[in-house]
């Protein structure tokens, strides 16, 4: 989970204690204490200024000093009280360029004139296209607090992908024209650079890992599934992968990455399915086939969530009941398993997508609220198809039948509910790929981060 750090900054010409005609302060401090805490209690970490900002001089100072600040994520301009907006407004366009998210939050009240600060100053963002969320609600309510927090969450993620490296394994898999990407728009949308790197450096690192090292990794991947780690020869293949993976993600320095997994890998050493699985479970970004939508998605999904995120198969949409189900080819963090189907180890078992065969992890995905969502393109621009779901576990007795639908039981399976209009959602949707993650959060931080990286949300 991502913590945000925010500056909170207030604003305000009638200052310093000055009162209105009847002897009240202008700025009330109590309504501003409650808003930090509240703030707060959600786990931001707050910067506050301690100058209430009124004159061009000190707007430049806050904005001077924020800008320096590497590590933050938003600002929240909190109106105090009526403000010359002409003072702010210029200090205000020059922090933008860093990219950073501006809300601009006022208290609802008729003493102390903070609706009409609030007023003046958007229409100032407004005046000159700047780009930021305006926020009108009590510090007590939960949905203005949400809306600020989204809006804070989604900077952050944001903030977090500038600079970063996303690195690939090999070239495009299975002929998948939707998940291929373009470097250059990767670079100026996100600020993400794609390295790669060929799969032979990856083999030559599995073979050379070390019995310790295979012997610590056992050690790690024991205690998420019931049963013993297999110690045939297939079985030490895939936890090579595993630790080779895992050493040249932090070797190359890559932040999240992606792999073709086959044709190639599969075929010439083995399935990558248990090293994803891990991989996720170690709480590094990844996806198959060379999918670069899916691996931002995924990444997306696991900073914002509450969990591990699952990507699969789409595999089947129940239009009446609005029941999906996502079956991956054995790649799921062993941390979802619910209660029917607990983590157990499977055989990936098909030998047409890697001839050399490999570990997976079979399981069934565990109750909870979150989304179904996936980075695509339409004409080359970016958009997002965002659902919320409720997923669900069948009951144990149909567990195995419901299983057997698909024809390979031992996958791990999600089965979920949509929110949606399901007609809608197979008209938007983009890929053979969901991505499920969970937290009812998701919803409105990924709508968000697609409003701040000029992102087309299809939100249904």
């Amino acid at each position: 989970m991502l913590t945000p750090k925010v500056a909170f900054v207030v604003y305000g010409v009638h200052k310093d204690g000055l009162q209105d005609p009847l002897g009240t302060p202008f700025i009330d401090e109590s309504i501003i204490a409650m808003a930090k805490q509240a703030l707060r209690a959600t786990g931001l970490e707050l910067v506050e200024y301690p100058i209430v900002l009124a004159t061009k001089q000190e707007a430049r100072a806050c904005f001077a000093q924020l800008k320096k600040m590497d590590d933050l994520d938003a600002v929240v301009l909190f109106s105090g009280t009526w403000v010359w907006a002409a003072h702010l407004i210029g200090a205000i366009r020059d922090f933008s360029f860093t990219g950073r998210g501006i809300v601009i939050w006022t208290v609802p009240g008729s003493q102390g004139w903070r609706p009409v600060g609030g007023w003046v100053l958007q229409a100032a963002f407004k005046e000159i296209g700047l780009a930021h969320r305006f926020v009108y609600g009590r510090q007590d309510e939960a949905s203005t607090i949400q809306r600020i927090v989204s809006y804070c969450r989604a900077s952050a993620m944001k903030n977090r992908l500038n600079m970063s490296t996303l690195g690939a394994f090999g070239g495009r898999g299975m002929g998948q024209t939707c998940g291929v990407a373009d470097p250059s728009q990767w670079m100026k949308v996100f600020g993400i650079d794609i390295d790669t790197r060929d799969v032979t450096q990856l083999i030559a690192t599995a073979k050379a890992v070390t019995p310790d090292e295979l012997a610590a990794a056992r050690r790690h991947i024991q205690p998420y599934f019931v049963e013993p780690v297999p110690t045939d020869e297939m079985a030490e293949r895939s936890i090579r992968l595993y630790v080779a993976i895992k050493k040249m993600v932090q070797q190359e320095g890559f932040d999240f990455y992606t792999i073709q997994s086959f044709p190639g890998m599969g075929d010439d050493y083995g399935a990558t399915s248990f090293a994803q699985s891990m991989m996720l479970e170690d709480g590094v970004a990844t996806s198959t086939l060379s999918d670069f939508n899916t691996a931002l998605t995924t990444k997306l999904l696991l900073d914002l969530g509450d969990e591990r995120p699952y990507y699969g198969d789409l595999q089947h949409v129940d239009k009446t009941t609005r029941e999906v189900k996502i079956i991956g080819d054995g790649a799921c963090p062993p941390s979802l398993a619910g209660k029917v189907g607990p983590a157990r180890f499977a055989q990936h078992g098909i030998p047409t997508e890697g001839a050399a065969g490999g570990l997976a992890v079979d399981l069934v995905c565990k109750a909870g609220e979150g989304v179904l969502a996936r980075l695509g393109r339409r004409d080359g621009r970016f958009e997002m198809v965002i659902a919320r779901c409720t997923v669900f576990e069948p009951p144990q007795e149909l567990i195995e039948a419901r299983r057997r639908e698909c024809g390979i039981p031992f996958w791990p399976h999600a089965f979920a509910t949509v929110h949606c209009d399901v007609d809608a959602l197979l008209e938007a949707w983009n890929n053979e790929y969901a991505v499920l993650g969970y937290g009812s959060h998701l919803y409105g931080e990924l709508k968000d981060f697609c409003e701040l990286t000029g992102i087309q949300a299809i939100a249904l």
